[in-house]
């Protein structure tokens, strides 16, 4: 008889973290994968980050997980996007190399005491009275743990189709993880079809790059970590292309040998990462769309085709690539594909990740309806952690809207009917002006220090560096600048003039200025010479303040429908002054919070008001 205190069915991003994080805490885990060698696998884009999803990257860090540290590790490249415009949409993107990120991530699990590994696939579950016992693998081997999570990612009755062909698999070149879906079905969770796809992959040898505009990486580097001394690496560049006249009048004369046109993939897609056929007939208008060409390890020749996942059969493929400038004679290594998979819809999880039905049963990552490896992480050190703290009897750690984009990102996943697979955007939240990525610390790192993953050491690190930030904002609150000929015509340059003595405080609120200025209009901020992540802060907690503190009086007001909880017995279909539709759809959710039923598609203010004076008498 094997034991554990926690099985992690899967090896993807959710469930790297997830046994990362509950090993750490002190449970005996057992992580269980369908194939050893593809532990942290990136089976679509080698890259970390992006819009929104640099955010997720630096809470899952601020709390104790590994994604962060790996993809400073192991980068081909650092950007920062948006650089130019607000902190609120600033996000950092790493291009990865694929096997070093691979092997940083599982010598990190290996190394990590209370972690065994096992190459099986998960096909039944043990529950006993809807509490979950334990799995069994195809060898009829049982496992015993009291909790459970399941981070199967696309592997679940996956099928993989190029044009009106498919094998059954979750990832071209590895099976499908068959039987567990009918196992949960058969213990009263429900599943649904999502669609998700990957582009080709080409050989960097049959590309003529001169055709093409370079995109290099930053000169100035940020990481990821908040961890100190992240490694300076050599950086490679990614090139742009973009599809043709030609290219498109291929597509369209092809449609009708879609999987997804021709009716054989029912699975719904990503909204916002579309197939290249979808972005031709969806926006019909452009004459063209951007191809990123991205490598995925420096040390392969293996190149990914950013932009142009299809379905389309593997001859019209070559037809496609070959019709775009540079990629006239290249050579395809690999074909792109879309694979349709089960998934559980996540309106039957908690917001701690464990299911409503099964206790001791988790749920985290593409399983729950999520596209790209930010969520899934974020999702798996979640379920990590309230694994742990449900078998030690711990309140869960339930994040919230107002402190992260992982507690929007669960929020969103248990509270709306999310019909496609959900991405991670800074639209998404109503906060995102506090939720940076720069403060991911400030917000976070406290709960990962009581939690228990972060080390004393790094919290006292962090501590030192929350004074910094205040003493700064306090020297530039109290030091004058005066309105001499020479700090004017440094001031010119800017199109900035000062009459009068000015707070430094109230120079940099102008739009103009910002940290570099007062460096030359000031000697004091020059000698000091603060580091970039403590003058950062302070500037922007200087220069927007008065949004800042809008948004903290939004978070006051929904704190006092947080606090308002509603009864896990409520009879809805008794509510006789809300509609029928609305009492549906608050049964279906069965909402914790007066506030998390505001947030339910479909619910209107009224009802809100109905359910407030109903609760309160």
């Amino acid at each position: 008889m094997f034991n554990y205190d926690l099985i992690v069915v899967g090896s993807g991003h959710a469930g790297c973290e997830a046994v990362l994080s509950a090993a750490k805490l002190g449970l005996k885990c057992l992580l269980m994968t369908l194939n050893l060698d593809n532990i942290a696998l990136m089976p679509c884009n080698p890259a970390v980050g992006g819009p929104a999803k640099s955010c997720l990257v630096r809470e899952i860090d601020a709390l104790g997980g590994v994604m962060g540290i790996a993809a400073d590790a192991t980068y081909m490249q650092m950007k920062m996007l948006n650089s130019s415009r607000g902190p609120a949409v600033r996000a950092l993107r790493a291009q990865s190399d694929k096997k070093e990120y691979m092997r940083f991530m599982r010598n990190v699990i290996e190394s990590t005491d209370n972690i065994s590994i096992k190459q099986a696939m998960a096909v039944e579950l043990m529950i006993e009275n809807e509490v979950i016992k334990g799995v069994k693998d195809e060898f009829g081997l049982e496992y015993y743990a009291p909790s459970v999570i399941l981070t199967t990612g696309t592997s679940l009755e996956g099928k993989c189709y190029v044009g009106l062909q498919y094998v059954n698999a979750g990832r071209m070149g590895e099976r499908a993880a068959t039987g567990l879906s009918a196992s949960l079905l058969k213990n009263g969770i429900s599943l649904k079809r999502l669609k998700t796809g990957t582009p080709a992959r080409v050989d960097s040898r049959t590309i003529d790059y001169s055709k093409m505009s370079v995109q290099p990486g930053d000169e100035e580097l940020h990481f990821f970590s908040f961890e100190p001394n992240r490694p300076v690496r050599k950086q490679y560049p990614c090139y742009l292309t973009r599809t043709t006249e030609k290219t498109h009048e291929i597509i369209k004369n092809n449609l009708d040998k879609s999987p997804l046109y021709a009716g054989l993939i029912h699975g719904i897609g990503p909204r916002y990462c579309p197939s290249i056929e979808d972005k031709v007939i969806r926006f019909a208008h452009n004459p063209s769309h951007h191809i990123f060409i991205e490598p995925e390890g420096k040390d392969t020749y293996e190149i990914y085709v950013q932009g142009f996942s299809t379905s389309l059969p593997a001859d019209v493929q070559i037809q496609m690539l070959h019709s775009l400038p540079g990629l006239e004679n290249v050579h395809i290594i690999k074909p792109a594909y879309a694979v349709e998979y089960d998934a559980v819809p996540a309106l039957q999880l908690n917001h701690s990740l464990m299911t409503k039905k099964i206790k001791g049963l988790f749920c985290a990552g593409q399983i729950n309806g999520t596209s790209g490896y930010e969520e899934a992480a974020a999702q798996g050190l979640v379920a990590g952690i309230n694994a742990f703290n449900y078998l030690n009897e711990k309140e869960m750690l339930e994040l919230t809207r107002n402190n992260s984009y992982i507690g929007t990102l669960i929020d969103d996943l248990v509270t709306k009917d999310i019909q496609e697979p959900y991405r991670m955007l800074t639209s998404r939240s109503e906060y995102r002006l506090l939720l940076r990525q720069d403060n991911a610390d400030e917000r976070l790192t406290p709960i990962g220090h009581k939690m228990g993953l972060i080390s004393d050491e790094r919290y006292q690190r962090f501590l030192n560096k929350q004074q910094k930030i205040e003493q700064e904002i306090k020297r530039l609150k109290e030091t004058k600048l005066s309105p001499t000929q020479n700090i004017n015509e440094k001031l010119s340059k800017y199109g900035e003039h000062i009459e009068r003595g000015i707070k430094l405080a109230d120079l940099i609120k102008r739009p103009n200025i910002d940290y570099k200025v007062l460096k030359e209009v000031d000697e004091e901020t020059n000698r000091l010479n603060l580091p970039a992540e403590i003058h950062e802060e302070a500037e922007i907690k200087i220069k927007y303040v008065g949004y800042i503190d809008r948004q903290n009086r939004q978070i006051e007001t929904m704190d006092k429908l947080e606090k308002i909880k509603i009864p896990e017995d409520l009879d809805y279909s008794k509510l006789t002054h809300i509609s029928t539709e609305t009492r549906e759809k608050l049964e279906k959710v069965r909402p914790v919070t007066l506030a998390q039923a505001s947030r339910i598609g479909g619910v209107k203010p009224a009802d809100i008001s109905v359910l407030m004076v109903m609760l309160t008498r």
